[in-house]
């Protein structure tokens, strides 16, 4: 069964001046505009997509990423207030993602990042956005064992040290005491399960190699920008190889990398990459 907010490899079923449409079972047939269609794509072949709503609230498919998809929790930018509304948050799509009102925790204002789950309205059908992290995560035991590695949000700071969101399903927490480097709400990064307490409560820790890598790759990369004179052209489109050619790394390291320095205000994106400070 397809639903919107995930990623699904659909099968084309015939071209018309709109773009290609795409056959999205339960949901019937899918456009993929033109500009999004790849190169040499023809109806009996498979696209993997992701199925949104597009501005007129139909439903559409994007050969774009997303920064977060259906059920997943990420740090993301507001880009626009509407009064009475809510939000609307920059999710890496050409339609922004709304944050109605009532799942914000807070007033919001534009170039503040939020983190937040994104979820399907049961009323409206369509995707939105809520920082009501509670209602959603952690609804089930966690299952994991000691030492076993997992993805981490971080999502806010407390007395003790850092919640994040392990796996997009469950709460844990990296104590401050054992921490050598500063975390960001909204952060993205490697752990490790140290303990999970018979409440269900998870006590984190860091990976060696995870956080502690990124922190001096971010660095690295500043120095690399700087010496470019302020912009450098590498973005979601570069090739594994072109990052690691200039820094050395995984694709993947070095976004988090750059998901470090945006939240901080280092760099901003322009056309084709990205310079230093802000916009």
């Amino acid at each position: 069964m397809i639903v919107p907010g995930k990623t699904w490899s659909l099968t084309a079923l015939r071209e018309a001046p709109p773009g290609l449409y795409l056959d999205g079972l339960n949901l019937g047939e899918i456009l993929l505009p033109g500009a999004q269609i790849p190169a040499g794509t023809k109806p009996g072949d498979s696209v993997e997509v992701f199925v949104h709503h597009d501005s007129e609230d139909r439903l559409v498919a994007t050969v774009k990423k997303p920064l977060a998809q259906l059920n997943q929790v990420a740090g993301l930018e507001v880009v626009g207030v509407r009064p009475g509304i809510g939000a609307f948050l920059n999710w890496g799509l050409d339609k922004d993602l709304l944050l109605p009102l009532r799942e914000q925790t807070r007033s919001l204002r534009t170039g503040e990042w939020v983190v937040a789950i994104v979820l399907l309205d049961k009323v409206s059908g369509r995707l939105v956005a809520s920082c009501r992290l509670h209602r959603h995560i952690h609804l089930s035991f966690p299952e994991y064992t000691e030492g076993q590695a997992v993805s981490l949000v971080i999502a806010e700071e407390t007395d003790l040290g850092f919640k994040a969101v392990v796996d997009h399903a469950h709460w844990g927490l990296l104590y401050r005491t054992e921490l050598s480097t500063d975390l960001v709400p909204g952060d993205e990064i490697e752990g490790y399960i140290r303990s999970v307490r018979d409440d269900g409560k998870i006590d984190l820790r860091l990976d060696p190699a995870g956080y502690q890598r990124v922190a001096p790759l971010a660095q690295e990369i500043l120095t690399a920008l700087t010496a470019a004179g302020g912009t450098l052209p590498f973005d979601d489109k570069s090739t594994p190889e072109a990052i690691r050619d200039k820094f050395a790394t995984s694709k993947k390291a070095f976004k988090q990398a750059l998901g470090v320095l945006l939240r901080k205000g280092r760099i901003h994106f322009v056309e084709g990459g990205f310079a230093l400070g802000k916009k």
